[in-house]
């Protein structure tokens, strides 16, 4: 007798995932005693606020709250994120055709990839990216067409040249400004240009908003809405997870033009029935209540950024401390350059007990790379820094660097 055929049409459109042979050897050295410091996975360590733990219990209890709830978001929420955006940015948005509660980002993007692209539609974003950005829109058909983003003026300039020289125009400009992994920022004149450009050529831009409140001395990143008349071809996506430490709850937002809006409720509404509603009642109290939170939360990570970026630098590795993000995003140092991402973040495994991110699973652009994320407390961040520099010091190029005195 015949067995089912494994040859599954879309999983057979996915690369292996770079980041799972990492996991793995994170796993092992863990199950056999060692000590594993993680900085490879963006996820938050902090604890959720207060208020927004209380009220969940409460809403939990209340049996009314136990059934399905509405896949586009209760509307009391969207009322939140809606007053979130005048507040924060200035915008004004209408929560019924200009705002949806999404299961988290990757939902929002995957999902509203999935509503608007067809075969063969093009998508221009950076490379390197988070990889939802390349492969949704692959599993929706579509084709992804990447450009270098060494830096923002490179990543316009390349955006501009293919709009001149391709006689195919893209239908979305996906990008996500503070970017991952690469922590590139942006100003409001660069959201402008990429919105014109947009507009003149018939496409739609998707702006990635999730590092929306993790500014660093001073700078404050801005979002796309605030551009005059963004809403009639944008669309932004913000997430409850990093901003509020709310990474498991799987609460974010599509805003912006209507036309994409009701695409991705349509979508949704044959997918899902919404999140638990005790969630969003909580979400509610974290965008009403807890409007500190971002801030302080802000805070630890841009000391963590100042812990790590400068011990790499005195231990001999020159890294650049970012403006925004949860992330170091750092040149693989010497002597390794020559080496494969994944085969240095193997190594730094292995012989330094830290874990980072290698820059090829962001896509080919990010070989030569390797990510830090900062997501472990102080204490453990100068553990890494220590551990690495002995690590270096080994090496016949770093001898001679020097104690740390931290």
């Amino acid at each position: 007798m015949p067995l089912p055929s494994d040859d599954f049409y879309r999983i057979s459109k996915l690369p292996p995932y770079v980041f799972a042979i990492t996991n793995e050897l994170k796993a092992e050295a863990r199950a056999a005693g060692l000590d594993v410091v993680d900085m490879g996975m963006g996820n938050p360590d902090g604890a959720t606020p207060q208020p927004v733990v209380d009220k969940l219990i409460e809403a939990a209890r209340n049996p009314r709250n136990h059934r399905y709830s509405m896949s586009r978001g209760i509307p009391h929420l969207r009322d939140a994120i809606v007053a979130r955006y005048r507040k924060q940015y200035g915008v004004v948005l209408d929560p019924e055709t200009e705002a949806i509660v999404t299961i988290g980002a990757k939902d929002a993007l995957a999902h509203l990839l999935f509503a608007i692209i067809g075969p063969g539609d093009r998508v221009v974003s950076p490379n390197p990216a988070y990889p939802i950005h390349q492969y949704g829109v692959i599993m929706a058909d579509g084709e992804a067409c990447m450009l270098p983003m060494p830096d923002a003026a490179t990543f316009l300039e390349e955006l501009k040249t293919l709009y001149r020289t391709s006689s195919k125009v893209p239908k979305v400009i996906l990008i996500s400004f503070p970017h991952n992994p690469t922590t590139v920022c942006v100003d409001l004149e660069f959201m402008k240009e990429v919105v014109s450009l947009a507009r003149q050529h018939g496409s739609y831009v998707i702006h990635d908003f999730a590092y929306a409140e993790l500014g660093f001395d001073g700078y404050r990143p801005p979002s796309i809405l605030q551009v005059e008349g963004a809403t009639e071809n944008c669309i932004e996506i913000y997430s409850m997870t990093k901003s509020f430490n709310m990474a498991g709850w799987r609460v974010g937002f599509c805003l912006g033009n209507r036309k994409l809006i009701a695409a991705l409720a349509r979508i949704k509404s044959y997918l899902d029935y919404g999140i638990f509603q005790p969630i969003q009642i909580a979400s509610i109290i974290a965008l009403r209540e807890c409007e500190d939170a971002p801030a302080q939360i802000c805070s630890i990570y841009q000391t963590r950024r100042d812990l790590l970026c400068e011990g790499l630098n005195r231990a001999g590795w020159r890294v650049n401390p970012p403006k925004a993000s949860m992330f170091v995003w750092s040149r693989i140092p010497e002597p390794f350059q020559d080496m494969p991402s994944l085969d240095f973040a193997k190594l730094l495994l292995k012989e330094a007990l830290v874990a980072v991110s290698p820059g090829i699973g962001f896509g080919p652009m990010g070989e030569g790379f390797v990510r830090f994320s900062l997501i472990e407390n102080n204490h453990r961040t100068r553990q890494a820094v220590k551990s690495i520099q002995h690590f270096l010091q080994q090496q016949p190029v770093l001898t001679g660097s020097g104690a740390l005195n931290i």
